[in-house]
């Protein structure tokens, strides 16, 4: 079966394609989970010694390598293009738990057969791993998932994201998120007693969506996003050259102050900043995807965005834990490293690619008894619901933190409870 009888050909998908649609949105989409996949398989390192299951990261090895999640921290991307997507679909008055409930159901449905394959996969393999292997391997497990958190509460913000109609109220909103997160950052690093205030911080994903509002209301010209990128670019480098961040943009062990998790301001000026490159950069992606091969390689991409995102995990860990089995650990150091790494990515990419094909039907296809609940009005029912996808995606989130096991797995349970109580709110297929 050749690929062009498995996805639509390219004359299909511009047949089909609206004459306004904003093609850049779906390339910078798509170009930064494809960079997010790219990266881990990247830099993932792993060993096992004494039944011990490492889990590392080239960052820890070359200030270069941390550099260069300057470049390739594009996750703040995935929330910008989501929001600019998603925010003229929201009528003023409508029923925010109706169109939450919409986006959450796309979202989910490739999450409950993510959950259930590691749940049978953990089943499997706790008797057959060392303790500290499996306890690894479940811990990384449902990692990912902190950007399906995050991403829900985005969501959920869009009705008061999509008050942002003028230049002043794009720039007052942006500054005041920055100035209270500069704040929060002040106090936890004079006190560590005050340390939890930091996770106030996840505010900061709201900026991208700020942004993100901004290009779809054409707030402001490329050459003015351009010149905000620069901008931001020099204070980010002052914060690392005079203030307590560190280079790395991604978590690595040996952060002191880590500006992942919870965001610090370093993290928030990055978002800034890969924003305004982004819409100064929007005018030549468009004109790039006018090309039908572009177009079809970003619309076939992203009706399967979820599924590489998702399944390319447990492809990684499978991938790691063969070599280390088979005593080819790649790890910084060991003999024939190179190597080693060249023959991971060739398997990479033979997975991710088979995952894609084969499984993105998952995300696609409708779910029995998840899809199809409406709420058409605005109203109690429309707000619990709501609610409850907002409970779903901070417990989402707290989940992805612990993995598969010990207060991770009573977080999987909130979210499921949350995501089963807004679906059987939602039980009338068109009445509000």
């Amino acid at each position: 079966m050749g690929v062009t009888s498995i996805f639509p050909t390219a004359v299909a998908i511009e047949s089909a394609t609206p004459a306004n649609r904003d093609r850049a949105i779906d390339v910078i989409r798509i170009a930064s989970l494809i960079g997010v996949v790219a990266g881990h398989t990247i830099m993932a390192t792993s060993m096992i010694a004494d039944g011990v299951f490492t889990w590392g990261n080239l960052l820890t090895t070359s200030p270069v390598f941390q550099a260069l999640t300057w470049v390739f921290q594009i996750m703040p991307l995935f929330f910008f293009a989501g929001v600019a997507a998603s925010v003229g679909s929201w009528e003023p008055g409508g029923s925010w738990g109706g169109w939450l409930l919409k986006r959450c159901t796309r979202l989910y449905r490739p999450v409950f057969y993510y959950l259930a394959f590691w749940a049978a996969a953990l089943v499997v393999l706790r008797p057959l791993l060392p303790t500290r292997v499996y306890e690894s391997i479940a811990g990384i497990s449902i990692q990912l998932l902190w950007f399906l958190g995050v991403y829900v509460v985005v969501l959920a913000a869009v009705p008061l994201l999509a008050r942002i109609t003028t230049v002043a109220r794009f720039v007052g909103s942006v500054t005041a998120l920055y100035a209270l997160i500069a704040l929060v950052d002040g106090i936890r690093v004079h006190d560590a007693a005050w340390s939890a205030l930091g996770y106030l911080n996840l505010v900061a994903w709201l900026i991208p969506g700020m942004f993100g509002v901004a290009y779809r209301r054409r707030l402001f010209t490329a050459r003015t996003a351009l010149a905000v990128g620069v901008a931001m670019f020099a204070v980010n480098v002052a914060l690392v050259w005079f203030g307590p961040y560190e280079l790395s943009l991604v978590g690595i062990d040996t952060q002191e102050l880590k500006n992942m998790m919870p965001p610090s301001l370093l993290l928030t000026g990055h978002a800034i900043m890969m924003c305004a490159f982004a819409i100064a950069a929007a005018p030549a992606v468009a004109r790039w995807a006018g090309g039908p091969r572009v177009w079809r390689l970003a619309v076939i991409g992203n009706s399967g965005a979820m599924t590489l995102y998702l399944w390319h995990m447990p492809a990684l860990l499978a991938v790691h834990l063969a070599f280390d089995y088979l005593g080819m650990d790649r790890w910084p150091g060991q003999p024939n490293f190179w190597t080693i790494s060249a023959a991971q990515v060739a398997v990479m990419a033979v997975l991710v690619c088979g995952s894609f094909v084969f499984l993105r039907p998952l995300e696609n296809d409708p779910l029995p008894l998840w899809d199809g609940g409406h709420v058409t009005r605005a109203g109690l029912r429309s707000a619990v619901v709501g609610a409850l996808l907002c409970v779903a995606g901070a417990a989402t989130l707290a989940a992805a933190g612990w993995g598969l096991k010990d207060e991770g797995l009573d977080y999987v349970l909130v979210v499921l409870a949350a995501l089963v109580g807004a679906r059987l709110l939602a039980r009338d297929t068109r009445v509000g």
